[in-house]
């Protein structure tokens, strides 16, 4: 049974995957948290937490808020900086089989490039995930993924500086994220992944104030599910690049959605907080189902519901 899966075909370096199931970037730290709990070897890839050139401390308490089937987040990117990550995090990926993809996020153009640049051939990154869709900071993030131009002009500027494997995470938050995909695309940018939070917040009536020290954050979690399916499906007929479909995926079955609507690969990330194996119980369950089904490679199940 091949699980196996190219996330940048068109790369020299190119970026293939054991199976199709990654973490996503915010909700399973750098991996090295999770590696006595369970085997991370055995996952496709891990995409370590939003890095940025500079430490940053994050948005003001409290940052989560529970929902009706989800949760609203507002860390605001709280990281240790690049330099730091370099020294103390990829010595550790370098001694890994499972790939690790760094997510990188600037408040400015030059910000991205200079990142690109910094992890460029550093051993134990197998490639990045530009976040151009982060909504709770007040400058950058998703400000360049909701317009094709500044998309575009993001993407351009990191391929210039890198020619590892870079993927660009969308945002919801457009009037239009088919247009926004299909300008990364052309800018070259070897995979797209999506969707990132919607916006939302909540209020504590007894307060009268807003939860979040932020007063607003980003909504993940099984209720934006619908949302990230029918988005994939449009971006997936529209783009010749392979796509990662992710958000609200629980389960095995919300992942096989996301991969016969078109996805080549899938993204697991607020399941992770309340299950620290929900990756590998995803992975576990695709597998069990090719077998029942008597599908013998993974390429066989992507896009069957376009058909």
């Amino acid at each position: 049974m091949n699980l196996s899966v190219q996330l940048a075909p068109a790369n020299t370096r190119g970026l293939l995957l054991a199976n199709p199931v990654i973490t996503a970037s915010g909700t399973f730290g750098y991996g090295i948290e999770y590696q006595d709990l369970f085997d991370i070897q055995r996952l496709g890839a891990i995409v370590c937490k939003g890095t940025t050139l500079e430490p940053w401390e994050g948005n003001p308490q409290p940052r989560i808020a529970e929902t009706a089937s989800g949760v609203l987040n507002s860390i605001g990117l709280q990281n240790i900086g690049v330099d730091a990550l370099i020294d103390e995090k990829a010595p550790i990926w370098a001694g890994w089989r499972v790939p690790v993809i760094v997510n990188i996020a600037g408040e400015t153009i030059d910000d991205y490039a200079r990142l690109a640049e910094r992890l460029y051939n550093v051993a134990g990154i197998s490639g990045l995930e530009v976040n151009i869709s982060c909504p709770n900071i007040s400058a950058g993030g998703a400000e360049f993924g909701t317009t094709p131009e500044a998309a575009a002009a993001v993407t351009t500027a990191v391929k210039k500086a890198t020619s590892q494997p870079v993927i660009v995470k969308l945002t919801p938050n457009t009037g239009d994220i088919v247009a926004v995909a299909m300008a990364v695309a052309e800018a070259g940018a070897d995979a797209i992944s999506l969707i990132n939070t919607l916006k939302g917040m909540a209020i504590d009536v007894r307060t009268q104030r807003p939860i979040l020290g932020n007063l607003y954050g980003g909504l993940s979690g099984p209720a934006i599910k619908p949302v990230a399916l029918h988005m994939v499906y449009q971006v997936a007929g529209a783009v010749r690049v392979p796509v990662i479909g992710c958000g609200g995926i629980s389960t095995s079955s919300d992942a096989l959605e996301f991969i016969m609507v078109g996805a080549s690969a899938v993204q697991v990330g607020t399941a992770n907080l309340t299950s620290p194996r929900a990756a590998l119980d995803v992975l576990e369950g695709i597998e069990q189902f090719m077998q029942d089904e008597g599908v013998g490679d993974l390429a066989e199940l992507i896009g069957t519901a376009r058909e």
